[in-house]
């Protein structure tokens, strides 16, 4: 059993290993074709490419917190949708509607 768990891990770490070598050079032999060529950008090495693809994961995507998280509010939302009463639907809306409109009074008109 615990060898079937260590050869498990093995496999995911490989798999790991070997898919961040290929999309590293494909980053970089997409960056060293086109860059140059459109903007006069220097061409790019094998780790330079790997950090690239590596620093625009950190930058578009983020740190999750919870694994599994980031699509589901729209089911939550449907399910909540479901559960509402007609005013209540009628109240989201309206609110919909009102946007980022200040809350407070309106300020009042400038003397001239």
């Amino acid at each position: 059993m615990r060898a079937h768990g260590i050869r498990r891990v093995l496999k995911f770490v490989l798999f790991g290993v070997l898919a961040g070598g290929i999309f590293g050079f494909v980053v970089m032999w997409l960056w060293n074709h086109l860059m140059p060529a459109l903007f006069g950008l220097h061409s790019l090495g094998f780790w330079q490419a790997l950090g690239l693809l590596i620093l625009s994961k950190i930058l578009f995507t983020g740190f999750h917190g919870r694994p599994g998280f980031s699509h589901d509010w729209r089911m939550r939302f449907i399910r909540r949708w479901d559960q509402m009463t007609p005013e209540e639907r009628e109240a989201f809306r309206a609110g919909l509607r009102e946007g980022c409109k200040p809350s407070g009074p309106s300020p009042a008109a400038p003397k001239a």
